[in-house]
């Protein structure tokens, strides 16, 4: 099965700028980060950007707030982008600006959970680690015979995934790059391309004629219309969209649903900054 996938892989594989060999571990985080909840498409240039504005941790750590909102661009879930410049301090500040290079001190670090420290170790350092995002996950279960993996992940998943993974570093970092792009491309939740997987030999689920998911029950689409989320969402985009400090009365005009409560929730999150009806980003001066 591990020849088949990687010849799948070395194929159809994309050609995305943070698998070029020798891409520094920093990039390799900031990308697994962007990338949580957020397409590629729109993760790409704001890679591209961020690696060449602040290409190593010492640059973002001594970025301005600012700054760092506007190049989160529309990647959504701005906390992560001070996460990240938190995270770039701590790095400076502990690690003499140099990547941590084990699981354990990544977890350390802000914002740094077990799949991104996982992933870290093996697309950043080539290191034999267990990277489940949700696309391995959903692969491995469907192999063994599942339409899809539990809503959380559990104890006897990450059992059945380390037995799958090759015991070498090299073949770990293939293993996972390999199934993870395969979830992505052909094994999707929702219209997976099985006449065209490489591993459909091995596929229980599909053997035993797709059964259904045991989990629907469990699982719940979120909603974002008319949402405190997307209020959140509005005001930060005029915000980056603004040379200058936006006033409330305008975002209440343009969108009066849940804008007061946004405005709390962004003020506490440290996202924004107010003077008593203007608000800008924080590192802005509000005149």
């Amino acid at each position: 099965m591990f020849d088949e996938l990687m010849a799948w892989f070395d194929e159809r594989g994309r050609d995305f700028p943070w698998r070029v060999p020798g891409t520094p571990p920093w990039h390799i985080l900031l990308c697994e980060v962007m990338s949580q909840q957020t397409p590629i498409a729109r993760v790409l240039p704001a890679w591209i950007e961020w690696t060449a504005r602040w290409p190593t941790p010492g640059d973002l750590a001594a970025a301005n707030t600012d700054d760092v909102l506007r190049a989160w661009r529309t990647l959504g879930y701005p906390r992560r982008a001070l996460r990240l410049r938190e995270c770039a301090q701590v790095i400076v500040d502990e690690h003499g600006g140099t990547m941590p290079a084990t699981e354990e001190q990544l977890l350390a670090l802000p914002g740094v959970g077990p799949y991104t420290a996982a992933a870290v170790v093996a697309f950043g350092f080539g290191g034999r680690s267990l990277v489940l995002d949700t696309n391995i996950r959903r692969v491995i279960a469907r192999l063994h015979g599942e339409a899809l993996p539990p809503p959380t992940l559990t104890k006897g998943e990450r059992e059945r995934a380390s037995s799958m993974l090759p015991a070498d570093p090299e073949g770990a970092v293939a293993w996972n790059a390999g199934v993870m792009e395969l979830g992505a491309l052909v094994c999707t939740a929702r219209a997976p391309r099985c006449s065209d997987c490489p591993v459909s030999t091995w596929c229980e689920w599909r053997g035993h004629g797709y059964p259904a998911d045991r989990y629907a029950h469990r699982r719940r689409a979120q909603a974002f219309e008319g949402t405190v989320r997307q209020a959140r969402g509005k005001i930060m985009a005029a915000l980056r969209d603004s040379d200058s400090p936006v006033d409330i009365s305008v975002l209440r005009q343009a969108d009066p649903s849940r804008v007061d409560e946004a405005l709390a929730g962004l003020l506490a999150d440290g996202l924004i900054a107010r003077n008593g009806d203007r608000i800008t980003l924080p590192g802005s001066l509000i005149s």
